[in-house]
């Protein structure tokens, strides 16, 4: 998860400030500028909440557990670990003489402090979530625990000890998220809020932050203290936020961009006629939803909000407005998770116009018609790829009765708004997986989650969340109890899937080590250029 317009800095050439003058950097250091569909909202671990900070947060702390180039989890701050025969406990070493990038030591309690605060519900994680499986985080998050009773321990400086509620089989891809990255104590204690501040941010991954001009961009330098630098190829990386796909693309062609993490799909077709396999577009674990608010009238009637998920015609979003480079969606969680069985809606296998004549007779009896139409506000985040999906849906719905008006806002804006829990009625949201389970489908909607924009509240479903936890031992019940929470979400529309995601990314020929994966990312670490 817009039109911010850069600066006129010219990052072909790669120049940085140095004492109010414009320098070129040394002959010998290697510059990737990383294009990015928008600016990070923050770049403190415990504060984030989209893919866009998780990309340079990724660059900047090593977590317990890491992801290599192809996303698989391979050893981080933690040289090994083992886990108990019941599945509850984990315990890791961590890499002796690791440091923060002040020359500080990395140890246990750094993670002990990072996990604290994470659930201290005075920091107001928005993804204090994604340790619900840890031993009283849910207690803790609520201030019924106080958070030095969380299942986490320091065993000595070295070793770290996790206890969960219940085996979790997915728990080590967790890990790798930036909401469980440690954070200097030192640093947040000294500097407060300003602790993420270029000069006083410290970090025990590949890089460290240099710069900061928002909207503007974002420098990195190699963190020579970091333990594999010797093996870091690229020597500064500049996240540079162009919200317009069309100008990003211009860049791209320019040779200001080395990669780019979105395309503007109706360009699509041109694109790779004349970039070829520099375009890179393929299936990875997402869902492009519309959150649609349960707790306001008119939405909280299930009938209107499926007869509003019954008109939208998928199919034609996939094809027309996003060219075939995403799949029609009819449930929360996408295919491709081995062993899970989706919940897709009823109407799924009807036609489309079958299901325009359903939705029309649900909103005749419910009084609504051309007469009296039913007036519904779409919000998105700025994109043109999110533009025009609002505007073919406003169509789609019109010769129902249904007046559409569209409220576009900045990416951060956006989000802030409905993380805040603001009024609207139908919101453009997407939901790339934390991990590869389905549970980070559906934990969205849980009636406490962050991300839950839709206000839903199903003890029904939540009944069902719970006993999938309690069966995390036991695989294909999970699955099971999971699939069938999933229908019940579905059932009540408590979102409305509308497509599969695909990455939409361009590479420069000169990167090397920007493997396509089904996660979508992409440590800046493992990539060379020429």
């Amino acid at each position: 998860m817009l039109k911010k317009f850069l600066k006129a800095t010219v990052f072909a050439v790669s120049l940085s400030m140095a004492g109010g003058m414009m320098i070129a950097p040394s002959l010998a250091e290697v510059v990737y500028n990383r294009g990015s569909a928008a600016e990070p909202e923050s770049l403190d671990p415990h504060k984030t909440s989209t893919v866009y900070e998780a990309h340079v947060l990724r660059d900047m702390f090593l977590g317990l557990v890491t992801e290599d180039a192809k996303s698989e989890v391979i050893p981080g701050a933690a040289e090994s670990w083992t886990v108990s025969d019941d599945g509850t406990v984990y315990t890791f070493k961590l890499r002796s003489g690791a440091t923060w990038s002040d020359g500080s030591p990395v140890t246990a309690e750094d993670f002990v402090y990072a996990f604290q605060r994470l659930q201290d519900p005075k920091t107001a994680a928005e993804y204090a979530s994604m340790l619900q499986k840890v031993k009283n985080a849910k207690e803790v998050n609520a201030g019924k625990m106080k958070p030095e009773e969380l299942g986490v321990k320091a065993i000595d400086a070295n070793t770290l000890e996790i206890t969960l509620v219940a085996p979790t089989p997915y728990f080590l891809e967790v890990l790798t998220h930036q909401s469980t990255y440690p954070v200097s104590k030192a640093a947040i204690e000294k500097f407060g809020a300003d602790w993420v501040k270029p000069g006083n941010l410290v970090s025990n991954g590949a890089y460290t932050l240099a710069e900061w001009v928002p909207n503007d961009h974002i420098k990195l330098v190699k963190n020579p203290k970091f333990y594999d630098a010797a093996n870091v190829k690229i020597d500064v990386v500049n996240y540079i936020p162009t919200e317009d796909r069309s100008s990003a693309m211009k860049r791209y062609e320019a040779g200001e961009l080395d990669s780019y993490d979105d395309l503007p799909t109706e360009q699509l077709t041109d694109l790779k006629a004349k970039f070829g396999d520099q375009v890179r577009v393929a299936p990875y674990l997402g869902t492009y939803y519309y959150a649609i608010k349960t707790s306001k009238a008119p939405w909280d009637n299930v009938e209107l909000r499926n007869a509003v998920s019954m008109a939208i015609d998928r199919d034609f979003l996939a094809e027309k407005v996003w060219s075939n480079s995403m799949a029609p969606a009819y449930s929360m969680v996408p295919s491709g998770i081995e062993g899970y069985t989706t919940s897709p809606a009823a109407f799924a296998e009807e036609s489309q116009i079958d299901r325009e004549d359903a939705a029309k007779k649900i909103l005749e009896k419910l009084g609504y018609g051309p007469d009296k139409p039913l007036k519904m506000e779409i919000r998105y985040n700025t994109s043109e790829n999110h533009k025009n999906t609002a505007v073919a849906i406003q169509e789609q719905l019109k010769p129902l009765g249904i007046e559409v008006t569209l409220l576009n806002t900045d990416t951060k804006t956006h989000y802030g708004h409905l993380e805040q829990k603001g009024d609207f009625d139908v919101a453009r949201a997407g939901w790339i997986a934390d991990y590869n389970d389905p549970e980070t489908f559906l934990e969205i909607s849980r009636k406490a989650d962050g991300h839950n924009y839709s206000d839903y509240d199903s003890p029904k479903f939540e009944e069902l969340m719970n006993a999938a936890t309690a069966a995390g031992g036991k695989p294909e019940e999970r699955f099971k109890l999971l699939s069938e929470a999933e229908k019940v979400l579905i059932d009540d529309v408590g979102n409305i899937p509308l497509l599969y995601y695909n990455y939409h990314n361009i590479v420069s020929p000169k990167l090397a080590g920007f493997e396509d994966n089904v996660m979508d990312r992409h440590p800046s670490r493992f990539i060379s250029k020429e």
